[in-house]
């Protein structure tokens, strides 16, 4: 005899919120609206030795100690215990972890395993050939990988291995909660920093490119503020000084409510360098309050978020004269400025809502459970129909287009 019950599904990630971090933000919009209709538990790493349970927003969260870090890793001896503690029916890994992966096959789960592939590991390349084996073998035991965009599947070095088994989801954010905010604060901030001001958003790491946007700030008739904290920081505050343009470079660092900054500014840039950044979260975040953005070419998800000519202008990567130029064009026509941003921020309602990604990830889901996984039945768990969408309308999931195959 069968009985119905809900999926439950294991998160594994590297860092949650309040820690910093685009795969830290997407993991809490995923995981909190997943919830409404699967049991979502979440195992990540903690800041530090100590290990901590807490709900976040109807998730369980477990944070687990780590002794200490290797190449930027967080080691966590008590992950493995946690993970087979879960008892989850599918486990959701978030990549790159090369510390996560390698606790999930010592842990000897046998259920369902998917992927999120945010990144390649990019800069770390000695690290990065230590650890591709055990990278392979996660993405050999898998039945499905997820990505943001076609582009990241075509230039990665790993991914067109496993080309038929990704499966193209496009990150979402909850786009209302980006459109509305105090407009007294927005006035405050625009008073203070205005009345031309370019936002960047980000960790201040050697990815964002952010030592070229200072450059190019020697030419842009405005000023820029600079949303983030990192190891950077003074580094790039000493190359604002040498520059003489103290009095146009404002380092804000991390900021617990960044909508109205985004409200009061005229244009975000992304100035990223690398493929380490795949996508660009904050271009969703600041294109759904209806501002223009100027990101670069990277092969990556990035120029496929902000589209050139339409809701912004990208530019050559590590140009600050095409970085100054494209600020300067946007500052000094507000109709430009206007359009690109109507048209960023119906793209993001039409194309990028966190609802989307959402039916989108439990459609995988779905077709997952559906078949049989590489290794046995979890104990206990094998006759139990499982319940998806007790609380989503199924004829929601049914008219949503199924996810994408990357070829």
């Amino acid at each position: 005899m069968t009985h119905t019950t809900r999926l439950r599904v294991l998160h594994i990630g590297k860092f949650y919120p309040p820690h910093v971090g685009g795969m830290e933000s997407h993991l809490r919009a995923l995981c909190g609206e997943l919830q409404k209709s699967v049991d979502v538990q979440v195992v990540v790493s903690s800041d530090n030795r100590a290990s901590t349970e807490a709900v976040d927003s109807g998730v369980k969260v477990a944070r687990v100690g780590a002794v200490c870090n290797l190449a930027s890793a967080p080691i966590c001896p008590g992950l493995i215990r946690r993970i087979r503690e879960a008892k989850a029916d599918l486990v959701h890994l978030h990549l790159p972890n090369p510390v996560a992966v390698m606790a999930y096959l010592a842990s000897g789960l046998k259920g369902h395993l998917l992927v999120t592939y945010h990144s390649d590991v990019v800069r770390q390349k000695l690290l990065g050939r230590v650890l591709q084996p055990i990278l392979f073998r996660a993405l050999d035991r898998c039945e499905a990988v997820i990505v943001a965009s076609h582009k990241y599947v075509e230039t990665s070095p790993v991914l067109p291995s496993y080309r038929e088994r990704c499966r193209v989801i496009p990150f979402g954010i909850p786009v209302e909660q980006f459109q509305h905010c105090d407009p007294t604060e927005v006035a405050r901030i625009r008073d203070q920093y205005g009345p031309r001001i370019a936002i960047t958003v980000g960790r201040l790491v050697y990815y964002k490119g952010l030592e070229h946007l200072i450059q190019a700030m020697n030419k842009v008739r405005g000023r820029l503020l600079i949303v983030g904290d990192g190891p950077l920081r003074a580094k790039l505050e000493h190359q604002v000084r040498a520059q003489g343009i103290g009095d146009r470079v404002v380092f804000l660092g991390n900021l617990k409510d960044l909508i109205p900054y985004y409200h009061a500014a005229d244009l975000l840039v992304l100035a990223s360098i690398a493929r380490s950044e795949a996508f660009g979260l904050v271009q969703l975040e600041a294109m759904a309050c209806g501002k223009p953005v100027v990101n670069t070419s990277l092969p990556s998800g990035v120029p496929y978020v902000s589209l050139d000519g339409i809701t912004g202008i990208t530019v050559p990567p590590a140009n600050p004269e095409a970085l100054a130029k494209a600020i300067n064009l946007l500052l000094d026509d507000p109709i430009r400025r206007a359009q690109y941003g109507n048209a960023a921020r119906r793209r993001v309602q039409a194309e990028f809502n966190l609802e989307l990604m959402t039916r989108r990830t439990l459609q995988l889901y779905q077709s997952v459970m559906q078949f049989p996984n590489r290794g046995a039945t979890l104990p206990g768990r094998g006759s139990a129909d499982f319940n998806l969408n007790s609380r989503m309308d199924e004829s929601a999931l049914a008219n949503t287009a199924s996810p994408s195959a990357a070829d």
